[in-house]
């Protein structure tokens, strides 16, 4: 009933409950007036009159044609929740939820597809996940997986399949793990949404989908940075620099393992490792590792991302009194690194220039006192130098002579390596015009009873500058005197070297007089055989040729 008072308008809403499937149109509507008088008002669509518009612009469109209803049979509907979902999380944190589904429906739905978004912050699951202990399930087992996966076997294109004999009916849940990376700070939304086809092949509608939305916010953690450097000593090595910062302002962080990802790189600890009183880094404090990081890879191995083989030497224990290694070449560390990947990749940078890491800490947690593990990726970490050769001078660092004899012959090797997919020509030019000489004090003869290291007669007339290495360089002030060694003319010399190889250059000095010097005074000169290099690798930035200086290398002569 409503109450219509003198002059008044009012809007009335109706319901209208379907009887039977068919077509449902709602041709009038029937009301009583004070319960004596009738009234009715017929929808008819021949009575509405349809303007006629110059142009091309369309007429109206009648409320009659939203009065009628295609009416179906009951359907069923999917419903879905989350559980163990955290409100609030830190950078970083890595935890399995569940996903449940229920149709409370007599009709079973099948053929259910999911998909998540972002997958950089959520991954769906194995079955078994839902039965394993964490984090146990992601330690390291005798038998490793063969390569990294960028992507599960059972996604197609970011789509999940679940298993073809899987339906839900009678209000019977399944469930489904998922896992949750926090990736970055602040407040996430994370979306999942579920396609699913019905039981019933006579119902109009043959598929539905299911919708879940919801939010985390997403806290501060560990703040992980790195500096790379080459070894001058070690072919083919890097040092590098691990500077970590505990940016929460509450919580302590166990650091756990570092691992370089793929089949490329070794890693291990330059020295013993480094760990706090508390074996915990706390809120506010910060930490360094050094570390040696060998290039491994040979002109066999491919570039494929998605088929990085782990290496034995590629993870390094950090925590004390604690033998567990995280297997980062399994699900679900594996497709989160993928994504890591793309989401911190930059068009600049090629594969074998780039190095990743995946540090692995834990904490403590308060609710079911289980240890939490955190992921923190660094990727496409740039190892580039200008030059695309690495070199190292090998040799005797003490040589006795009898200086009776005129000259000491030394014969040492460059092993020069071609870190580059072309073929590099390098030309070898050891030079006589600066010659490095241990020295203290100044060029003059050094008195008898002077202590330490001091200049011998022999360069009572050499003019001493400094380069900046700090090491002192010898010059001779006119053509009669006579350098401490020089170059023999075989040292001089020119080759090919072919991608990621490299080769033994015998090169000798001859020594005059006693005492420790410092054979840098040599150059090599590289260029790019291809002119083609900077086409097929796409970066202009790089050049075609360069010359390198050489490595500081002391010799001993008594």
């Amino acid at each position: 009933d409503v109450a219509l008072g003198d002059g008044e308008t009012v809007l009335v809403q109706l319901t209208v409950t379907p009887r039977a499937e068919g077509t449902l149109r709602i041709v009038g509507i029937r009301w009583k007036l004070s319960g004596s008088v009738a009234g009715f008002c017929t929808f008819d669509s021949d009575l509405v009159r349809k303007k006629v518009v110059k142009g091309n612009r369309k007429s109206k469109r009648s409320t009659i044609d939203n009065l009628k209803f295609l009416v179906i049979k009951s359907l069923p509907k999917l419903e879905g929740v989350i559980h163990h979902l955290p409100e609030t999380v830190f950078v970083g944190d890595l935890r399995c939820i569940t996903l449940e589904l229920k149709n409370p429906s007599k009709i079973p739905v099948k053929k259910l597809k999911m998909k998540v978004s972002p997958p950089r912050f959520l991954q769906i699951g194995h079955k078994k996940d839902l039965e394993v202990q964490f984090p146990a399930c992601l330690e390291r087992k005798n038998s490793r997986h063969s390569s990294l996966r960028s992507k599960t076997d059972k996604v197609t294109d970011g789509i999940f399949l679940f298993p073809e004999d899987t339906a839900i009916a009678d209000g019977a849940p399944i469930s489904w793990p998922l896992w949750l990376r926090a990736a970055a700070p602040g407040k996430i939304s994370l979306h999942l949404a579920v396609y699913y086809e019905m039981g019933d092949i006579s119902s109009v509608m043959t598929y539905r989908t299911l919708r879940l939305h919801f939010n985390i916010e997403v806290l501060p953690s560990l703040d992980v940075s790195s500096q790379i450097s080459p070894r001058p000593s070690r072919l083919r090595e890097f040092l590098v620099r691990m500077d970590i910062v505990n940016r929460s302002s509450s919580k302590g962080f166990q650091v756990h393992q570092l691992s370089s990802v793929g089949n490329e790189w070794e890693i291990s600890l330059l020295e013993p490792t480094k760990v706090l009183p508390s074996d915990s880094l706390l809120a506010g404090q910060a930490i360094s590792w050094f570390f040696k990081l060998k290039n491994c890879r040979s002109v066999t191995d491919e570039d494929s991302v998605s088929s990085l083989r782990p290496l034995e030497k590629a993870d390094v224990n950090l925590l004390r009194g604690s033998e567990v290694l995280f297997d980062l070449y399994n699900s679900p560390l594996s497709e989160f690194h993928h994504y890591e990947r793309v989401h911190q990749r930059m068009l600049d940078q090629e594969h074998e220039d780039t190095v990743d890491f995946i540090l692995v800490s834990r904490s403590q947690s308060e609710e079911n006192q289980c240890a939490n593990i955190f992921s923190h990726h660094s990727c496409h970490c740039s190892v580039r130098t200008s030059s695309p050769i690495w070199w190292t001078m090998d040799g005797p660092r003490t040589v006795k002579h009898d200086f009776k004899e005129p000259f000491c012959a030394i014969t040492l090797r460059i092993v020069v390596h071609n870190s580059s997919d072309d073929v590099v020509s390098i030309r070898c030019n050891p030079s006589d015009s600066a010659v490095s000489f241990s020295s203290s004090g100044n060029a003059s003869a050094a008195p008898g009873n002077e202590v330490g290291w001091h200049d011998l007669s022999l360069s009572n007339d050499i003019k001493i500058t400094s380069d900046v290495l700090g090491a002192r360089v010898v010059k001779p002030t006119s053509s009669d005197t006579v350098p401490p060694f020089i170059w023999s003319a075989s040292s001089s010399t020119h080759f090919a070297l072919e991608p990621l190889s490299f080769r033994e250059i015998p090169v000798e000095i001859c020594v005059f007089s006693p005492g420790t010097f410092d054979l840098s005074n040599y150059s090599l000169h590289w260029s790019f055989s291809s002119p083609s290099y900077q086409g097929n690798n796409g970066d202009k930035s790089r050049a075609l040729s360069g010359t390198c200086q050489g490595h500081p290398f002391y010799i001993t002569v008594l």
